[in-house]
């Protein structure tokens, strides 16, 4: 490696520096505990720095780079340049209150992917959501939960589709959406229908690949339940897949677990209903509705 790429938001050059520094030490041996040690911090936080989910501090990393034989030279300025940048802070940052730490690790995910591909069984996906949709959505999770959360839950919710809408955008969408999602009464029927109107506006978007997962189609392959696969430009980064929980959420990038939930993907796909077939069918859905 002769040099390093940075690209996409804070978090995906969290993951690139965190991905280098790691190849770095199994390169000259290093354990992550005599690594550790040798910033006089745990092997848990190495194990933390290596896959991108903590902030660097500059005298860590340039320590580290001593520590892995990289002194001085191109490389080592260049990751060293990397940490400003992935400390950086986010658009989402003034929405902490409204956003748990779990689904921010998300957001910088999606901010910097390249493909948003995803399998939802439960509702319309969030980046096509209308606002009143996402309300609702908001307000069945949540009814404890106060008007004013609502609204910043919903911004945020917003926000994230300006990056896929605009006129400049490079990013693809590529969703899966069960039927079963269409039909869920969420919000009455009026936000329904303009829920599935817009979706029928959204599927002519160059951006927006969509499919629908007919009733009664493809129980195999949904059997793992919603899941999103985010790709990043360029070979550094590896995919993520995302599994949202209750509280909480997962968040996978091996190899092979992330080729098994791509070929689940795949699978889908086939089973699911494409271009026209798909819009007509949410067609037929809106003149129920």
């Amino acid at each position: 490696m002769t040099g390093v790429q940075a690209g996409g938001g804070a978090t995906a050059r969290r993951i690139l520096l965190g991905s280098h520094l790691r190849r770095l030490r199994e390169s000259c041996g290093v354990s992550r505990e005599d690594a550790g040690y040798s910033i006089r911090a745990s092997e848990s936080k190495i194990s933390r720095m290596e896959l991108g989910r903590v902030a660097f501090k500059p005298r860590d990393v340039a320590d580290l780079l001593t520590l892995y034989g990289l002194a001085e030279g191109a490389e080592r300025e260049a990751l060293l340049a990397l940490v400003g940048e992935a400390n950086a802070p986010a658009w989402w940052q003034r929405y902490a209150d409204a956003v748990p730490p779990w689904f921010q690790t998300y957001l910088g995910l999606e901010e910097s992917a390249g493909t948003v591909r995803a399998y939802e069984v439960q509702f319309v996906p969030g980046l096509l959501q209308t606002p009143d949709y996402a309300r609702a959505v908001m307000r069945a999770g949540s009814p404890a939960a106060s008007a004013e959360e609502i609204e910043r839950r919903a911004a945020v919710r917003l926000r994230r589709q300006e990056r896929f809408l605009a006129e400049d955008a490079t990013a693809r969408v590529e969703v899966i959406v069960d039927e079963t999602a269409l039909r869920r009464a969420c919000g009455g029927p009026e936000v329904m229908r303009e829920q599935l109107a817009r979706l029928i506006e959204l599927a002519a978007a160059p951006w927006l690949t969509l499919r629908v997962l007919p009733l009664g189609m493809g129980a195999a392959a949904a059997d793992s339940g919603a899941f999103t696969v985010l790709g990043f430009p360029g070979a550094d980064l590896p995919d993520v897949v995302y599994l949202e929980q209750f509280t909480t959420a997962l968040y996978l990038d091996r190899p092979a677990e992330v080729a098994e939930y791509t070929e689940a993907l795949r699978r889908l796909g086939e089973a699911a209903l494409a271009g026209d077939e798909a819009l007509a069918l949410v067609r037929r859905i809106l003149a129920e509705t």
